[in-house]
């Protein structure tokens, strides 16, 4: 990160006593505050609809910012100064005459950053009384996931958005692009000729992207019920992945040159046909199981649970990419909750040389795989081929990593969080690590045609025990092809 303090401005959060603000924004801000990136006199306020006095829920933050900020890393002098640059406003949202005593409480601010932490059906009357209140035209808004639960809701959220603000004052926030490695494709990519020129269906067999979480809905039953695992992970974080990982090169760094190759890649998605679903996703719920040696429940017993939902908490599915550069190479993604790790990984798998000369026995380790871990410990990883040590040996193969991992290699270095880069990128104005509308829209129209197809089908999700990597037809999906997901155990 620059050293350099960013324009002041005031950093208004819309839902600043949510789970979301207490446990990731105040934190980041805090930790770009310690770092020196917040100028003098930048402000935050905190807006909620609950009452009370400001000072009982600015102490209620001050609060969570320990519980959350890691023992180590908090300075009594930075906390004191982050405090100080708190104040906290009560106001619904939907109310048009909340406005005008949030630009008074504002005062004549140069900048202002609207972030919304709150559900996307408000979001357009947040910028309808930003706008009536006279603060739109010095505003950037931040909008978090999911914009819509499907295309069109998606389109009217986003229209309701854009009637007060153009798309270059629109920040959608995926967490995931914020992520070091993340960032790190485009230079793995592009600034090494040894990957790039490799980097299409003649050198590439297949490419796998999971995403595993050990919990299970943390209490978010209401939303997620709702949307499922598709909704939540696939629609937004595993095809930004994807869409990084098969983009062609951008022109150059700007925002919408890399934003125009990401559309190209979800233009390019094959549609899967209902009557191909069977083969090509696997849709699973988990039921009662073990993680770390305890019992957790099935999501049918979750607290609150309706227990004849058929929502699916697991999703993996074969994609291809109609294009000259992918043409032929599956993508295998995969996601679900109460999984044995949490775990969110890229393997690029090589095909094999054309010869082989070593033991035919030794054929199954022939495949340089090149494997991009996000967490939970960021870094990178070649499999490259080599010969055991011995006289007793001969020509016997092994197969060892060239790896880089960031926690070891930068040892004086604190890797940020997702949303600290995130949000000193929207206080810069640079938009390269956000998501621009018609990402969201090819993204939800894809996704559409699954949800679609599986009612087409009648497609219940399938059980799985928590604590195991999914429905035994998600092991089918992969090995129908002949091949297997990448270190499982």
């Amino acid at each position: 990160m620059a050293s350099q303090p960013v324009e002041p401005c005031t950093l208004a959060l819309f839902g600043g006593l949510g789970d979301l603000a207490l446990r990731k924004l105040f934190p980041a801000l805090y930790q770009l505050d310690r770092a020196g990136l917040l100028a003098a006199d930048t402000r935050i306020l905190a807006l909620g609809r609950e009452s009370g006095e400001p000072a009982t829920h600015m102490a209620e933050i001050g609060e969570h910012l320990r519980r959350y900020v890691p023992a180590g890393e908090v300075e009594e002098g930075a906390m004191q100064r982050f405090l100080a640059r708190l104040d906290y406003l009560s106001m619904d949202f939907l109310d048009t005459d909340a406005y005008p005593v949030l630009a008074d409480k504002l005062g004549p601010v140069a900048r202002m950053i609207a972030y919304f932490a709150t559900p996307a059906a408000v979001y357009g009357a947040i910028c309808e009384g930003l706008a009536a209140a006279g603060l739109a035209e010095r505003t950037r808004v931040v909008l978090e996931k999911p914009i819509g639960h499907d295309l069109d809701s998606s389109r009217a959220v986003n229209e309701a958005v854009a009637a007060h603000f153009p798309e270059n004052r629109t920040y959608r926030i995926d967490h995931y692009l914020g992520k070091e490695t993340v960032q790190n494709l485009i230079a793995l990519r592009f600034a090494n000729s040894l990957f790039e020129t490799q980097w299409n269906q003649h050198h590439i067999s297949h490419v796998e992207i999971t995403v595993a979480e050990q919990v299970g809905i943390e209490g978010r039953w209401g939303y997620f019920d709702q949307a499922g695992q598709l909704r939540d992970m696939i629609q937004n974080h595993l095809l930004q992945l994807l869409c990084l990982i098969a983009m062609d090169p951008p022109s150059d760094l700007s925002a919408d040159s890399i934003r125009d190759e990401k559309v190209k890649v979800l233009k390019a998605l094959a549609p899967i046909a209902p009557e191909q679903l069977g083969q090509q996703v696997v849709r699973g719920q988990y039921v009662a199981g073990n993680i770390l040696g305890k019992t957790v429940p099935g999501y049918l017993e979750e607290e609150h649970a309706n227990t004849h939902s058929d929502t699916e908490t697991f999703v993996a599915l074969r994609a291809e990419i109609r294009n000259w550069r992918w043409s032929g190479v599956p993508f295998y993604l995969r996601t679900g909750k109460r999984m044995p790790q949490k775990l969110s990984q890229i393997v690029i798998h090589f095909k094999e040389p054309p010869h082989y000369i070593f033991a035919p026995e030794q054929r199954p380790l022939i495949s340089n795989r090149l494997v991009i871990r996000l967490q939970p410990d960021e870094g990178i990883s070649l499999q490259v081929m080599t010969k055991e040590q011995g006289l007793d040996k001969g020509m016997q193969l092994r197969s060892d990593p060239l790896q880089l991992s960031f926690s070891n290699t930068y040892r004086s270095a604190r890797i940020p969080d997702a949303y600290e880069r995130l949000l000193l990128e929207v206080m810069k104005g640079n938009q390269n690590l956000f998501v621009r509308k018609d990402e969201i829209e090819y993204a939800w129209k894809w996704c559409d045609q699954l949800i679609a197809g599986w009612r087409q089908q009648g497609d219940a999700p399938r059980p799985y025990a928590a604590g195991t990597w999914g429905p035994t037809a998600s092991i089918a999906l992969i090995t129908r092809d002949g091949r297997s997901w990448y270190g499982d155990l």
